[in-house]
């Protein structure tokens, strides 16, 4: 197992799904884990099932979209830990529709969140990390951003936007030993995908050749490898983890 001691991690969306199940498991492997988001209720109950596993935690609410609240969470971070050596851009939300009925407003908010939100991570971190002449960034896009998805032209573009930005970034920081991938998730079993229809999920499971959905745990397992020394020749880079629904 990749360890990860004494590093500090900051994980961005982190107070449910797959955000969650990344802190638990960078917890889990020894780093100090930055719970952020804009639930502190649900950012509290994560830091607390770190603690209760002998994990260290802190929780700083941030609404990423905004590059004040950016800063802001790197600010704090370094306050309180003087080190940042791991970033997971991970929030992210969705506002589905149709691209004749979808409001504009949709559009904005899906794209500050994701998309400029991973920007402003990103751009508040960079100058710490260049500091160090060390860094990991981690970026959760999805298989959405790479195939497109109907009634998700927003999503699917601020994600497909999280493609093109993290290879730029691996181009402008690879020389300060600082890496950036990405992750894109397929249809991953989360709060939302349990509300669904059974036959909708069946209908999903089709459409995968490993005929399930996945979980938390496989993404989360992937950003613990590519935060670790092991991953450190590998920069600028898409995984996806969709039970090969990409290539069916």
């Amino acid at each position: 197992m990749c360890r990860l001691d004494n590093k500090v991690s900051i994980v961005t969306g982190s107070t449910r799904g797959i955000g969650k199940d990344i802190s638990l498991e960078i917890a889990r492997r020894g780093a100090k884990v930055v719970i952020s988001g804009r639930d502190l209720a649900r950012a509290e109950e994560v830091k607390g099932e770190i603690e209760n596993k002998g994990g260290k935690a802190i929780v700083i609410p941030a609404d990423v979209s905004k590059s004040e609240e950016a800063q802001n969470l790197i600010n704090k971070t370094l306050e309180i830990w003087d080190q940042i050596d791991i970033l997971v851009n991970n929030a992210g939300i969705t506002k589905d529709n149709l691209i004749m009925r979808m409001p504009e407003t949709d559009w904005d908010e899906v794209i500050n969140v994701n998309l400029k939100g991973t920007f402003n991570c990103i751009k508040s971190v960079t100058r710490q990390m260049m500091k160090q002449r060390s860094g990991r960034i981690i970026n959760i896009t999805s298989v959405v951003g790479l195939m497109g998805n109907p009634g998700q032209s927003n999503y699917a573009a601020s994600k497909a936007g999280i493609v093109g930005l993290t290879k730029s970034i691996a181009r402008e920081l690879s020389s300060r030993n600082i890496t950036c991938n990405a992750i894109a998730p397929g249809y991953i079993e989360t709060e939302m995908t349990k509300k669904l229809d059974q036959k909708i999920k069946e209908a999903l499971k089709e459409r995968i050749p490993l005929g399930r959905l996945g979980q938390g745990k496989d993404v989360a397992k992937l950003a613990a490898f590519l935060a670790s020394e092991d991953a450190s020749y590998i920069t600028g880079q898409v995984f996806n983890v969709d039970g090969g629904m990409l290539i069916a």
